[in-house]
């Protein structure tokens, strides 16, 4: 069975990548896994010491440092289990039903490429725990995992509420395609109010994928706002949500036109960092 997993880190979107994994849950009919991944903190190695203090000084030292090592290890474990416990408690009084606690040593990106296979979608929080004071930051592995991880990445920021209503940055690519069919086809945000919405002068041709595209939504249930709209992508894109109030924009990663830029090298960045609303990044 596939599901969902929500990945903590005591970080002030612990809440909130909590709450948006209970709702995911429900809508997914799919259980939720709440993963907290224990890093192995960096850190300089051991100096050579030998020649400046004698050899049984330097022993004890080494064995003084490994048993500071071991009790950060300890402390971190059971930091991590009372972590777990409380976003299990708030997912379960969101109405999550079925919640697991994961734990497991080794950095972010390796053990959710590890999961893949049985995972039906991401939940990550924008701001990592080293970066909660910096309001537009995204944590350090953030767009490691966009670029890794081929499952859909829902991607909150340090509050989240049940979207209302969604929209979908659409440029006619065969990326943008393939998110809207997946739109389509999940019932993830089914039933709520979409805008599929377009930035730039559109050709002959981009006006008939907007329409195939507004049909395909259409057949499948959705209300659909169609939107074309001028100027910057990423400041465009943020004004509609605001004055639309949209709470959720669904983007295709990797497409092959103007949005793509915004997934590609510090442009990524950029789109994680000034978004105003909750992401779904498909692949």
């Amino acid at each position: 069975m596939h599901t969902i997993i929500a990945c903590i880190d005591g970080s002030a979107s612990t809440e909130a990548i909590s709450l948006a994994g209970a709702w995911a849950s429900q809508r997914l009919a799919q259980p939720l896994t709440l993963l907290h991944a224990l890093e192995k903190p960096a850190t300089p190695p051991a100096a050579d010491l030998s020649g400046a203090i004698g050899l049984g000084s330097r022993e004890h030292l080494l064995e003084e440092l490994t048993a500071l090592d071991e009790r950060r290890e300890r402390l971190a474990l059971e930091h991590g289990k009372h972590l777990l416990q409380a976003a299990e408690a708030v997912a379960r009084r969101a109405g999550a039903a079925e919640v697991t606690q994961r734990q497991r040593h080794g950095d972010l990106v390796s053990t959710l490429a590890d999961l893949e296979d049985d995972t039906r979608l991401v939940i990550l929080g924008r701001q990592g725990e080293d970066h909660a004071a910096e309001a537009n930051a995204i944590g350090s592995h953030l767009e490691s995992v966009v670029r890794r991880i081929q499952r859909p990445i829902l991607v909150t920021l340090q509050a989240f509420r049940p979207p209302r209503s969604f929209m979908i940055a659409f440029d006619g690519s065969a990326t943008a395609q393939k998110a809207l069919d997946r739109v389509a086809g999940s019932p993830l945000l089914a039933g709520l109010p979409c805008h599929l919405v377009s930035v730039g002068p559109l050709t002959e041709d981009q006006r008939r994928q907007v329409a195939e595209a507004t049909g395909a939504l259409e057949a499948a249930g959705f209300a659909v706002t169609v939107a074309t709209l001028e100027g910057d992508v990423q400041s465009t894109l943020n004004r509609y949500h605001r004055e639309q109030q949209v709470d959720l924009m669904v983007m295709g990663a990797w497409g092959h036109s103007r949005i793509r830029q915004f997934f590609v090298g510090s442009n990524t960045t950029r789109m994680l960092s000034q978004a105003e609303m909750t992401l779904l990044l498909l692949r």
